[in-house]
C-alpha cells in the first residue's frame, strides 16, 4: 500500500500547531480537508491520532510517538525541498514577543536589522501565550514575567524604570508632587508587575479611595491613553520609550520613587542559539539595548538606566 505522504504532512502541521484552523491556514486548505486526511492516516494506521480538547486537538498516546517518530524526517525534507527551489537564499527567522513590547519597542526598531540583513525574511507574532518550543516553529520569543522558565535559555531585555506619565497638554513636567497624582484620573496596565497602589506605598502616599481610573489589558493601550490626554499612567521607559524622546509624553511629578524592574526576557531553547538567524538576531538585540539606554538616559528622566 503507497504511503499517504499528503496525509501524513498535514498531520505533522496539526501536531506542530496544536489545531486543526491553524494548518488549515498554514497549508491553504479548508479545515474539513485537514480532517478527511487526518482521517484517512488514522485509517491507514489502524489508531487514532488525534482526540478533541475544548475547542482545539490533542495529540493520543500513539499520535504523540508518531509525530516524535516522523518529525525529523518531515524537516528534512522541507529543508531539501526548499534548498532544490532556491529558497534557502532567504532564511526565515520566527520571533514572538508580546503585543505590547512588539508594537512599542520591537516593531519602530526592526528596519535596521532588515537592512542590515536583506537575506533573513523576518516573522514576527505578537502573543501573550508562551511558546510551545517543542511543538511550535519559533525561533526565539521575548517574554513577559520574572524570568524563571528552567530549561531555556534566558536573557533580560533592559532594566526598564517605571514612571508616572502624561501629555505635556495634560500637565507641565515637574509640576505635581506624589500626592498631587491622586487627584488625576489614573490610567491601569492591569498586566503591568507595577501598579499604583505600589507607586504610592513608595512615594509615602497614604492610600486613598480611587474615584477615577480607567483600566486596559495591554501596555500600549495605556501608553496611547495617556498621549491623548486621558490622565496619568504608569508605564516603562521600555514601553513609552518613542512618546518620551519626541515630548509626547512626560513626568509631571518632581522626584518620583524610582521603581526599576526587568519584566521582558529573550527566551529560547539552548540549542536555537547555535542556529546563525538567531545569532545574527541577539547581536541586533544586544546592539539595540545600547541605543535604547542612551536615548533614556540622555532625557534625564530618573537619573541613569
Amino acid at each position: 500500500m503507497a504511503l499517504p505522504l499528503r496525509a501524513i504532512a498535514v498531520f505533522h502541521a496539526v501536531a506542530r500547531s496544536g489545531s486543526l484552523t491553524k494548518a488549515a491556514t498554514e497549508l491553504f486548505v479548508t479545515t474539513s480537508a485537514v480532517s478527511q486526511q487526518i482521517q484517512n492516516l488514522e485509517e491507514h494506521l489502524g489508531t487514532t491520532l488525534l482526540t478533541k480538547a475544548g475547542r482545539g486537538v490533542v495529540l493520543t498516546e500513539a499520535g504523540e510517538r508518531y509525530f516524535e517518530m516522523i518529525s525529523d524526517g518531515i524537516e528534512h525534507i522541507s529543508e531539501a525541498t526548499q534548498r532544490i527551489r532556491g529558497f534557502r537564499s532567504r532564511s526565515v527567522l520566527v520571533v514572538r514577543s508580546t503585543p505590547s513590547l512588539a508594537t512599542k519597542w520591537l516593531r519602530p526598531r526592526l528596519a535596521s536589522f532588515l537592512d542590515a540583513n536583506p537575506d533573513i525574511e523576518l516573522r514576527l507574532n505578537g502573543t501573550n501565550e508562551p511558546t510551545d518550543f517543542s511543538r511550535e516553529a519559533v525561533d526565539i520569543e521575548i517574554r513577559h514575567g520574572e524570568g524563571r522558565w528552567p530549561g531555556l535559555f534566558v536573557e533580560g531585555l533592559a532594566e526598564e524604570s517605571f514612571l508616572p506619565v502624561c501629555a505635556p497638554t495634560y500637565a507641565a513636567a515637574n509640576s505635581m508632587t506624589a500626592g498631587d497624582v491622586r487627584q488625576h484620573r489614573l490610567i491601569y496596565s492591569f498586566k503591568s508587575q507595577v501598579q499604583w497602589p505600589q507607586w504610592f506605598a513608595l512615594a509615602g502616599v497614604p492610600p486613598t479611595e480611587e474615584s477615577r481610573r480607567v483600566l486596559f489589558d495591554r501596555s500600549h493601550m495605556s501608553v496611547d491613553a495617556a498621549v491623548d490626554g486621558m490622565g496619568l499612567a504608569l508605564e516603562s521607559t521600555l514601553m513609552m520609550w518613542r512618546e518620551l524622546c519626541s515630548g509626547a509624553l512626560i513626568c509631571p511629578v518632581k522626584s518620583p520613587p524610582p521603581i526599576k524592574l526587568t519584566t521582558q526576557w529573550i527566551v529560547c531553547p539552548f540549542d536555537h542559539l547555535h542556529k546563525n538567524k538567531v545569532k545574527i538576531f541577539l547581536d541586533w538585540l544586544h546592539a539595540e539595548q545600547l541605543v535604547w539606554k542612551t536615548q533614556i538616559a540622555a532625557l534625564g528622566i530618573d537619573g541613569t538606566v
